[in-house]
């Protein structure tokens, strides 16, 4: 008697156990470290997605570093060591240039809903997912963050302001732009930019929206920042290993999709919600000088700008791609 109770309490147990357990597991990394606002809102992106998947799908979501460097996380996909990842795009311009000025076309949005209506209507969607083929990769969705702020030691009111400015700036079109205004960029990993700048190794910095840097205690150090940008928005994207995106069901799949455009608004509402509260506070600290280029010097920038995205164009023929898909559209929406 005994045994088949026994028995029956842990054919039980494994029931409720099956009941629970997720179909699929995944692990993701993110390329941003935990504690902050945007690791935050990628958290609640996974949330999301167990939620919408009645428990299905349960994603893992590791800090910048857990698994790999941040530039690693397509290769680790294909080995098999992540499934997936929260990153910025033009991480993987070492890979193709085609990453760094679709990742990060400088000086062509003015709002990140301008780019999130370019990858969801324009184009942007399928020339990632051909983009990331050959690496086995799904380019699930994505977005903007923001328009970035600019954080300077130095008072910035314009473009002849760059010139001999020493300046982190991510590896890619970024850094070809700063160069050709003047500025003296150097690559440097964000979680090194407060120290950098805290032993003068450099000036200024492109690193991400105002209310992070005000967060990070940038502002302080770095006390002439440049609001609103008027250089990056860069493209954060939700990415995974092509083979599981294909053993998923037709069902998950529609929901991970609709769950990434969800991510692209919520992340960039909530960042532009942060960001208006910490310019707030910084305007009344009288050490903080906000500074705010006039339209001219945004439009010389973005001049600057462009002629690099077309020498960029021509370092790949996926970057050639690229380079007509966003000027299209641009000029198919009165943007340029």
């Amino acid at each position: 008697m005994f045994p088949t109770r026994l028995a029956a309490g842990l054919l039980s147990a494994a029931l409720a156990f099956s009941a629970n357990a997720a179909d699929f597991n995944f692990k993701f990394q993110s390329s941003d470290p935990s504690g902050v606002k945007n690791f935050e809102i990628q958290q609640a992106w996974a949330d999301r997605v167990e939620a919408m998947t009645g428990g299905r799908v349960e994603i893992d979501l590791l800090p910048v570093g857990s698994v790999v460097s941040h530039t690693e996380t397509l290769g680790a996909m294909k080995m098999g060591v992540l499934d997936g990842h929260v990153s910025v795009t033009g991480y993987f311009s070492g890979k193709d240039p085609a990453f760094g000025l679709i990742g990060n076309t400088v000086g062509a949005w003015s709002s990140p809903d301008q780019l999130i209506d370019y990858i969801n209507y324009g184009g942007g969607y399928e020339l990632m997912n051909e983009l990331y083929k050959p690496y086995g990769v799904k380019f699930i969705g994505g977005g903007g963050t923001g328009l970035e702020s600019f954080v300077s030691k130095k008072p910035l009111d314009g473009v002849d302001d760059l010139e001999g400015l020493k300046m982190r700036a991510p590896e890619g079109l970024v850094q070809s732009v700063f160069a050709a205004a003047g500025a003296s960029p150097v690559n440097l990993p964000g979680s090194e930019v407060y120290t950098a700048l805290s032993k003068g190794v450099i000036d200024a910095a492109d690193y991400t929206v105002f209310s992070t840097n005000h967060e990070a205690g940038l502002n302080e150090i770095a006390a002439h920042p440049v609001y609103p940008g008027f250089h990056s928005l860069p493209l954060i994207e939700i990415a995974m290993d092509l083979k599981e995106w294909q053993k998923l069901p037709e069902d998950i799949q529609a929901i991970m999709t609709v769950s990434a455009r969800d991510f692209a608004q919520d992340i960039s509402t909530q960042l532009a919600m942060a960001d208006l509260e910490a310019v707030s506070e910084a305007r009344a600290n009288p050490d903080i000088t906000i500074h705010d280029w006039s339209a001219e010097e945004r439009r010389k920038f973005r001049a600057i700008a462009r002629d690099q995205w077309k020498a960029y164009a021509e370092q790949s023929p996926n970057a050639e791609k690229v380079y007509q898909s966003v000027t299209d559209y641009l000029e198919s929406q009165g943007l340029l």
